[in-house]
């Protein structure tokens, strides 16, 4: 069985991709809301930290821009309409842990949690594609902003 926070990764992939695919097919219906609600639902014996999945999902929803905006020059070969919808939801949600989860998540923990999403859900190479992105955010993102603030 997956960890706790891991399931609640998968449950969080699953309800942002539904969430965007959803959007995308001009559903007028569509309220994240409710497809959190039922996911969660599903795995409610084995999910002890809901919060932590309405945090993840809310958080790269409300972020979506911005993260899209950071993630675009770290792949500047595959423009994000491009990705698979799969790796890109992997992508956002790994990006969102790496700079707003800092204090609950470690950075080695959210690079390895994305990519075990890749492989579970992605195509053969989205583990690597998925590796090369968040690595890259990590050095350039995290890494230098926390080095500018230690020398200011």
């Amino acid at each position: 069985m997956a960890s706790n926070r891991h399931l609640g990764r998968i449950v969080a992939l699953q309800s942002l991709y539904e969430f965007e695919f959803r959007q995308q097919a001009n559903d007028a219906d569509v309220d994240v809301k409710d497809i959190l609600e039922r996911n969660v639902d599903r795995y409610k014996e084995a999910i002890e930290d809901r919060g932590f999945v309405e945090e993840l999902v809310s958080g790269v929803l409300k972020q979506q821009a911005k993260l899209d905006e950071q993630l675009q020059p770290l792949a500047p070969g595959w423009p994000l309409d491009q990705i698979a919808r799969i790796d890109r939801n992997v992508l956002r949600m790994g990006l969102y842990e790496l700079l707003h989860c800092q204090k609950t998540v470690p950075p080695k923990v959210a690079i390895n949690e994305a990519v075990e999403l890749a492989k579970a859900f992605g195509s053969d190479n989205s583990s690597k594609f998925i590796n090369g992105v968040l690595g890259t955010a990590y050095r350039t993102l995290v890494e230098e902003s926390a080095d500018a603030a230690a020398s200011a």
